[in-house]
Protein backbone atom coordinates (compact mmCIF):
# COMPACT_ATOMS: atom_id res chain seq x y z
CA UNK A 1 0.00 0.00 0.00
CA UNK A 2 0.97 3.67 -0.76
CA UNK A 3 2.39 5.41 1.68
CA UNK A 4 0.05 8.34 0.33
CA UNK A 5 -3.28 8.64 1.64
CA UNK A 6 -5.78 10.99 0.12
CA UNK A 7 -6.52 13.00 2.99
CA UNK A 8 -9.90 15.92 2.74
CA UNK A 9 -8.28 19.44 0.92
CA UNK A 10 -11.72 21.22 1.18
CA UNK A 11 -15.49 21.21 1.74
CA UNK A 12 -17.87 22.80 -0.41
CA UNK A 13 -21.23 24.08 1.12
CA UNK A 14 -24.60 26.11 -0.05
CA UNK A 15 -25.43 29.45 -0.08
CA UNK A 16 -28.13 31.50 -0.95
CA UNK A 17 -27.46 34.08 -3.74
CA UNK A 18 -26.70 37.36 -2.55
CA UNK A 19 -25.68 36.53 0.63
CA UNK A 20 -22.43 37.14 0.71
CA UNK A 21 -21.92 40.04 3.65
CA UNK A 22 -23.75 37.44 5.62
CA UNK A 23 -21.25 34.17 4.78
CA UNK A 24 -18.52 36.45 5.69
CA UNK A 25 -20.08 37.55 8.83
CA UNK A 26 -20.45 34.03 10.15
CA UNK A 27 -17.58 32.23 8.97
CA UNK A 28 -14.70 35.20 8.69
CA UNK A 29 -15.84 37.98 11.50
CA UNK A 30 -17.63 35.36 13.65
CA UNK A 31 -15.71 32.42 13.73
CA UNK A 32 -12.61 33.77 13.02
CA UNK A 33 -11.61 31.96 9.32
CA UNK A 34 -9.20 34.29 7.07
CA UNK A 35 -10.80 34.59 3.41
CA UNK A 36 -8.77 33.52 0.26
CA UNK A 37 -8.92 34.61 -2.86
CA UNK A 38 -10.24 32.92 -6.00
CA UNK A 39 -8.89 32.05 -8.70
CA UNK A 40 -9.55 34.47 -11.47
CA UNK A 41 -10.74 31.14 -13.57
CA UNK A 42 -14.31 30.32 -11.27
CA UNK A 43 -14.43 33.63 -9.51
CA UNK A 44 -17.20 33.79 -11.89
CA UNK A 45 -19.14 31.29 -9.62
CA UNK A 46 -19.62 33.86 -6.90
CA UNK A 47 -17.91 31.64 -4.50
CA UNK A 48 -16.19 32.40 -1.01
CA UNK A 49 -13.31 30.75 -0.04
CA UNK A 50 -12.02 30.23 3.56
CA UNK A 51 -8.97 28.75 5.18
CA UNK A 52 -9.38 26.39 7.98
CA UNK A 53 -6.86 25.37 10.78
CA UNK A 54 -3.14 26.56 9.65
CA UNK A 55 -0.64 25.80 7.34
CA UNK A 56 0.63 23.44 6.33
CA UNK A 57 -2.84 21.85 5.93
CA UNK A 58 -4.37 24.11 3.95
CA UNK A 59 -7.79 22.94 4.56
CA UNK A 60 -10.02 24.72 3.14
CA UNK A 61 -14.37 25.39 3.20
CA UNK A 62 -15.83 27.09 0.02
CA UNK A 63 -19.29 28.57 0.20
CA UNK A 64 -21.13 28.51 -3.60
CA UNK A 65 -24.07 30.49 -4.55
CA UNK A 66 -27.45 27.97 -4.89
CA UNK A 67 -31.00 28.67 -4.63
CA UNK A 68 -32.12 26.64 -1.45
CA UNK A 69 -33.29 22.84 -1.74
CA UNK A 70 -35.81 21.67 0.98
CA UNK A 71 -33.64 19.61 2.86
CA UNK A 72 -33.84 17.20 6.00
CA UNK A 73 -29.70 15.90 5.92
CA UNK A 74 -28.15 15.57 8.70
CA UNK A 75 -24.58 15.76 6.51
CA UNK A 76 -22.35 18.17 7.94
CA UNK A 77 -18.67 18.98 8.40
CA UNK A 78 -17.05 19.20 11.90
CA UNK A 79 -14.52 21.70 13.13
CA UNK A 80 -12.28 21.12 15.89
CA UNK A 81 -12.08 24.21 19.09
CA UNK A 82 -9.95 24.80 21.72
CA UNK A 83 -12.75 25.36 23.81
CA UNK A 84 -16.25 23.61 22.93
CA UNK A 85 -18.50 25.51 25.59
CA UNK A 86 -16.75 28.67 24.91
CA UNK A 87 -17.46 28.71 21.45
CA UNK A 88 -21.39 27.37 22.20
CA UNK A 89 -22.11 30.03 24.61
CA UNK A 90 -20.74 32.50 22.31
CA UNK A 91 -22.94 30.98 19.75
CA UNK A 92 -26.16 30.83 22.12
CA UNK A 93 -25.57 34.76 22.39
CA UNK A 94 -25.30 35.34 19.06
CA UNK A 95 -28.69 34.05 18.73
CA UNK A 96 -27.78 30.57 16.85
CA UNK A 97 -29.24 27.75 18.62
CA UNK A 98 -26.96 24.85 18.85
CA UNK A 99 -28.10 21.83 20.40
CA UNK A 100 -26.59 18.18 21.86
CA UNK A 101 -26.13 15.14 19.82
CA UNK A 102 -25.00 11.31 21.11
CA UNK A 103 -22.03 11.84 23.14
CA UNK A 104 -18.56 10.17 22.07
CA UNK A 105 -16.12 9.30 24.62
CA UNK A 106 -13.33 12.39 24.80
CA UNK A 107 -14.77 14.17 22.24
CA UNK A 108 -17.38 16.91 24.02
CA UNK A 109 -19.14 17.77 20.53
CA UNK A 110 -22.77 20.10 20.00
CA UNK A 111 -24.25 20.81 16.31
CA UNK A 112 -25.25 23.93 15.79
CA UNK A 113 -26.63 25.91 12.10
CA UNK A 114 -25.12 28.42 10.01
CA UNK A 115 -27.06 31.65 8.96
CA UNK A 116 -27.67 29.07 5.67
CA UNK A 117 -29.14 26.02 7.17
CA UNK A 118 -26.30 24.15 7.16
CA UNK A 119 -24.67 21.89 10.10
CA UNK A 120 -21.73 22.19 11.43
CA UNK A 121 -20.43 19.89 14.06
CA UNK A 122 -18.02 21.57 16.99
CA UNK A 123 -16.05 19.28 18.84
CA UNK A 124 -12.89 19.27 21.47
CA UNK A 125 -10.55 15.92 21.12
CA UNK A 126 -9.77 15.47 25.01
CA UNK A 127 -9.14 11.86 24.49
CA UNK A 128 -9.01 8.96 22.24
CA UNK A 129 -12.88 7.36 22.08
CA UNK A 130 -11.26 4.18 21.27
CA UNK A 131 -9.20 3.85 24.49
CA UNK A 132 -12.44 5.38 26.25
CA UNK A 133 -14.30 2.19 24.02
CA UNK A 134 -12.34 -1.21 25.91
Amino acid sequence: MSSEHPRIQHVSIPRPPGSGATARAFYGDFLGLEELPVPESIRHRDLIWFRIGQPPHNLELHLFAEEPLEDRSIRHFCLEVEDQARMRERLEQAGYEPWDVEPIPGRPRFFCRDPFGNIIEFTTIVGNYQEAEQ
